[in-house]
């Protein structure tokens, strides 16, 4: 059983609890840090070396976008984002910033510990519906036009690769996207593997930012 470690970083102690009580109840998952702000967050992270760190975004000293960054820099830890609203416009920056998810406050105990457990096994947390959401939401109102610089990066995938990146990006599971290209969802997964690591990537999270910034599905359209 591979045991996973958390960092927690909050302002606000009764969060910071609560959630070390819920994760530490289970035996994969061990709580091996708490940090109050951005700036004790990244130390701890450096110092700790956590499986995933759970980053309230509103927090003193250092805001937990830049403290994202920094972590998503300088480690190999994952973020998981929290956030009181789905729609937070500090949540489309905490992405762009490496985060691989987000997760609202008030989610169930369940949901927590799910969250964490995909997290930590490499995938993406943003269903299907809220990628649609939020993507289209915020990088349609925040970045109108694509950027040049990564638009001819684009050249970089195979005709297969961009289709299932477009389709990733529209809000599509894996097994969706699957069925509309007559393929397996195996190859899907491949096609994934190959467009983060063409572009140097860490998650799912990332590419569906980079398929909106790129020009390569215009937000609000189809």
């Amino acid at each position: 059983m591979m045991l996973i470690r958390v960092l927690i970083a909050d302002d606000q102690d009764l969060f910071r609890g609560g959630f070390a009580m819920i994760l530490g109840a289970h035996p994969d998952i061990t709580v091996v840090g708490e940090a109050c702000d951005g700036a004790e967050a990244v130390h701890a992270a450096v110092e700790l070396s956590p499986d995933v760190v759970l980053m309230d975004i509103q927090m003193p000293n250092m805001h937990g976008v830049a403290a994202t960054a920094q972590i998503c820099a300088q480690t190999s830890a994952k973020v998981l984002v929290l956030t009181m609203f789905d729609l937070d416009e500090y949540v489309y920056g905490a992405l762009r910033a490496g985060a691989s998810g987000f997760l609202l406050k008030d989610a169930r105990r369940d949901e927590l510990v799910d969250a964490v457990r995909v997290i930590a096994a490499g995938e993406a947390l943003l269903a299907p519906t809220v990628t649609r959401r939020l993507i289209e939401n915020l990088v349609g109102r925040g970045h109108p036009a694509p950027l040049p610089r990564l638009a001819a990066r684009l050249t970089e995938l195979t005709p297969r690769e961009l289709d299932t990146l477009r389709l990733v990006a529209r809000g599509l599971s894996n097994a969706e996207v699957a069925a509309e290209l007559v393929v397996s969802q195996h190859t899907i997964k491949t096609h994934v593997s190959n467009i983060l690591a063409k572009l140097g990537m860490r998650d799912r999270v990332q590419a569906v930012v980079f398929a909106y910034e790129s020009g390569l599905v215009v937000a609000g359209a189809g």
